[in-house]
């Protein structure tokens, strides 16, 4: 079983024929909402709704920790997780969507590990490979398959929010070397590998950054065009969860 997390815009899969909903406690506190549970074509999922089903939970107060839990405890074989981000890289225009393949983490005061407390054993996760290769492999696959522009490759910047950067702020982020920014990256990514559970991320590009839009003295959005990444998103999902491997 595959599970899906979706961001932004994305609290409901319209594309999942539901077939239940389970709440689930854990060990580390509630996840964001139940986990809704279906089909999509021959392929059993699980979706879950990162911000709540209302988007009711900022970025830096999801509990990634009962969200990769809670997933890890319905024995799910790889998560693809979906979220919306700002591009900075001049190649990243909106409406696109991106497979990043590394990480740079500006968060703080999140919980970060499951292996924390004095019953816990220290654990340091390799992450060389934030995103699990395979999973990417296949995501990148199932677009071309499908005809769905996709990036392959890109550094992912997580800011802490709520707020939107500043324009200095992306620049740094620019010299740092990401090439996209967005709030929810982390920690899951790195919970999701003290797990052990192949993860990989799908980015929309539904803004380009602070400062980066040309003649615009504000970060510019267009619901028409996470409206067209969502349907992106929709038509990718279906091919891959068509697909064997």
């Amino acid at each position: 079983m595959l599970a899906i997390i979706g961001g932004s815009g994305l609290a409901t899969l319209p594309i999942l024929e539901i077939t239940h909903r389970q709440v689930v406690r854990t060990p580390f506190g509630d996840p964001s909402c139940a986990l809704t549970f279906g089909r999509i074509g021959q392929e059993n999922v699980v979706f879950l709704a990162r911000h709540g089903f209302g988007h009711s939970i900022a970025p830096h107060e999801i509990n990634s920790r009962a969200n990769i839990w809670a997933l890890h405890n319905q024995g799910v074989r790889g998560i693809v997780s979906i979220g919306s981000v700002g591009g900075i890289a001049v190649n990243l225009e909106t409406g696109m969507l991106v497979v990043p393949d590394d990480i740079i983490d500006y968060t703080w005061g999140r919980k970060h590990t499951f292996f924390e407390g004095p019953d816990k054993p220290v654990v340091h996760v390799d992450f060389t490979r934030p995103y699990c290769p395979h999973l990417r492999a296949r995501l990148l696959g199932a677009a071309q398959g499908a005809g769905v522009p996709i990036v392959d490759g890109g550094v992912y910047a997580v800011a802490q929010g709520p707020r939107l950067e500043s324009p200095a702020e992306i620049r740094r982020l620019e010299r740092d070397g990401a090439t996209m920014v967005g709030m929810t990256g982390m920690p899951e990514a790195a919970l999701a590998k003290e797990m052990g559970i192949p993860y990989a991320h799908v980015c929309m590009v539904v803004n380009k950054a602070a400062g980066l839009q040309p003649g615009a003295d504000e970060i510019v959005f267009d619901p028409g065009v996470l409206q067209q990444c969502k349907s992106r998103i929709d038509v990718l999902l279906e091919t891959l969860l068509g697909c064997t491997g």
